[in-house]
């Protein structure tokens, strides 16, 4: 007897479909030095300009039988030394593909994403100038 497969995390089909939705753009591939780079580690042997996904957190919000998850996510990107513009422009991009943007998630569906906030800020032990993405985002799994 074999048994179903295991439904698709929310969070790991959030964070793919924001991967394959973002690889598809030329602009932003170009605001980050001509490869797009959104990882979950930091790229070994490749400068900035990158962008890492940051820290997330679910919370169950099922409603009415339907099977819902409130989701806080982080996007870090990382600027070129000496270049705070380099990761704002990064950022804003990314956060203007991302508005209303048609996600398509692995066993669940997308209610709603939006941008809580950027905030730039300096790392005191680097130097670097990081901006951080704030995501808000309601997904919904589909019936199997």
């Amino acid at each position: 007897m074999s048994l179903p497969p295991s439904p698709t995390s929310p969070l790991l089909a959030l964070r793919a479909a924001i991967l394959a939705y973002l690889a598809t753009d030329a602009t932003l591939a170009r605001l980050m030095g001509g490869a797009f780079r959104l990882t979950e580690e930091p790229p070994r042997g490749a400068g900035p300009v990158y962008a890492l996904f940051g820290d997330a957190e679910i919370r169950d919000e099922s409603v009415d039988g339907a099977r819902r998850h409130r989701h806080v996510l982080g996007l870090t990107v990382f600027a070129r030394p000496g270049s705070t513009r380099s990761a704002v422009d990064v950022a804003e991009r990314i956060a203007d593909l991302l508005h209303d943007a048609p996600l398509s998630l692995a066993g669940h569906a997308l209610v709603r994403l939006d941008l809580a906030s950027i905030a730039v800020r300096r790392d005191p032990a680097s130097g670097e100038t990081r901006a951080v993405l704030n995501l808000g985002a309601i997904t919904e799994r589909l019936p199997a």
